[in-house]
């Protein structure tokens, strides 16, 4: 199994930028003070399609062959997006399946960038032998949605432009925290960042109940959620860290950190209140972490990944309780 490394993530750099943006750095003096370090927020939510997953769907529709009428994917909501919307750049048909409970501005976003939606029950249902499926009938390729090389090397631009961000401040970072669900983000993340700042720890945060990626550093081998488990972070709720993407990460990654939902929430409240920023709950996963001491960033320097921004109303009213 071929790995991506730099020179895949370093060609996506240049293969993506036509199309996605750069997206900032935040920071609050008032969120600093309040928790005693500097925190800054890379704002994914500000990305093309609400996430970062533009960057990697961007990166592995511009690599498909021109002969490729068709793409199927299968994603909660922000891979979908991205997919139907990077496909549409090269006049693709994008099918994308999605869970019947995905939230609505996800299936409505996806709908109104192009793709045909093909819902599914999460708990009953297997997306991936569907998403097969379709693929076979419709002659499609498949782009999944963390264990492919180009998915995974579209996801490291995230951390050389972090990288190039922080050298123009002359920021060393103390520690970086990035949410995961199949790894494929931390991955890049690791790729990208790692080649400009070795030494820096990166932490993976995650949903109680889908915590399997700490798990699973800890046992030192892919382990799987229950099966029962529930949470509010759709964007993030997979079952068990990807082949490709589980390697990379056991070498680069310090730690996992795991919170509830209701710090997903608190941490969406805290972001719009001080930055402005509206983050749906799996995006808000990393700032969780670093907002409710899953790790101390008393006195450091702290970059956190928000990852998206794509919630529906309800659930932002919601989380605006908190405050």
């Amino acid at each position: 199994m071929d790995l991506p490394d730099y020179a895949d993530v370093a060609a996506a750099v240049t293969r993506i930028a036509p199309f996605a943006r750069r997206t900032p750095l935040l920071s609050s003096p008032r969120l600093d003070a309040m928790m005693g370090g500097r925190l800054l927020i890379k704002a994914e939510p500000l990305q093309v399609t609400g996430s970062f997953k533009y960057r990697r769907a961007t990166n592995a529709v511009q690599m498909l062959a021109d002969d490729v009428t068709t793409v199927v994917a299968w994603s909660s909501g922000n891979h979908a997006q991205a997919v139907a919307c990077a496909a549409r750049t090269r006049g693709i048909k994008a099918i994308i399946v999605m869970p019947e409970d995905a939230p609505e501005a996800k299936k409505q976003g996806t709908t109104e960038l192009g793709g045909e939606v093909v819902t599914y029950n999460r708990y009953t249902e297997s997306r991936e032998e569907i998403g097969a499926a379709l693929a076979e009938r419709h002659k499609a390729t498949v782009i999944p949605p963390f264990d492919y090389l180009p998915v995974i090397a579209g996801q490291g631009t995230i951390g050389v432009e972090m990288a190039e961000q922080l050298r123009d401040e002359n920021i060393t970072p103390d520690q970086v925290i990035c949410c995961t669900g199949g790894g494929g983000l931390l991955a890049g993340l690791c790729l990208g960042l790692h080649e400009s700042f070795p030494d820096v720890p990166i932490y993976g945060a995650e949903p109680e109940g889908f915590d399997d990626f700490a798990q699973s550093l800890a046992a030192g081998e892919r382990q799987a959620c229950a099966p029962e488990a529930r949470s509010i972070c759709d964007a993030i709720v997979t079952p068990m860290p990807g082949k490709m993407t589980f390697p990379i990460n056991k070498e680069h990654v310090t730690g996992g950190l795991v919170v509830s939902d209701d710090d997903a929430l608190m941490a969406m409240a805290l972001a719009w209140q001080h930055l402005k920023l509206v983050v749906e709950p799996g995006g808000a996963v990393a700032l969780a972490a670093a907002l409710t001491g899953k790790i101390d960033i008393t006195g450091k320097t702290t970059v956190v990944v928000a990852s998206g921004g794509n919630v529906d109303q309800p659930m932002f009213e919601r989380a605006l309780k908190m405050l």
